[in-house]
């Protein structure tokens, strides 16, 4: 329903990282704070951050392309590494992404989400996203499996607002092909 978008989920990441210094995180505990931040988003704006398609997996939900993006698995993963390098298990912050993409409000989701989970490891984030809804009905067991849009959006109490959101995303889906952005 939504159009990924590289440059905020660049952004995103960012801010995520220099929030939490050494400007390091794990891996798991990464894509977990982004897909919850996306999942607020959804429920108080209609729209995710990163535009990501969301995936079931095993250790609970994931952004999918961003996944790909951090295993350097994804067409624009040379333009990732530019910002960000794995060490071990961990993303680390190699370089200032900028916010210029990023509203305010979605900056201070994303610092809101580093804040609330800070005192968390990363098995305790994945354990808390186990509780979701929308995993729990697409539960994967030892595979994959994607979570539509829709099923956030009932997870959030968004379900009403599914035609109003959908028609708005087609919308900005052809202005984004419109004036080719990425």
């Amino acid at each position: 329903m939504f159009r990924f978008n590289f440059r905020k989920t660049i952004e995103a990441t960012g801010v995520l990282l220099r929030a939490r210094p050494p400007h390091m995180m794990g891996r798991v505990r990464l894509l977990k704070l982004l897909y919850l931040a996306d999942r607020e988003s959804l429920k108080e704006t209609g729209a995710p951050i990163t535009g990501d398609h969301a995936v079931a997996m095993k250790h609970g939900p994931i952004l999918s392309e961003t996944y790909d993006l951090i295993k350097g698995e994804h067409v624009r993963a040379p333009e990732w590494s530019r910002c960000f390098e794995n060490v071990d298990y961990y993303v680390r912050l190699a370089d200032q992404p900028g916010t210029g993409s990023l509203s305010r409000y979605e900056i201070e989701k994303l610092n809101e989400i580093a804040e609330r989970f800070e005192h968390d490891d990363e098995w305790a984030v994945a354990e808390k996203t186990h509780e979701l809804p929308e995993w729990r009905k697409n539960a994967p067991g030892d595979s994959s499996r994607p979570i539509p849009f829709e099923d956030i959006l009932e997870a959030v109490g968004r379900g009403a607002d599914i035609p109003e959101i959908r028609a708005e995303a087609a919308a900005d889906e052809h202005f984004a092909r419109l004036f080719g952005e990425s």
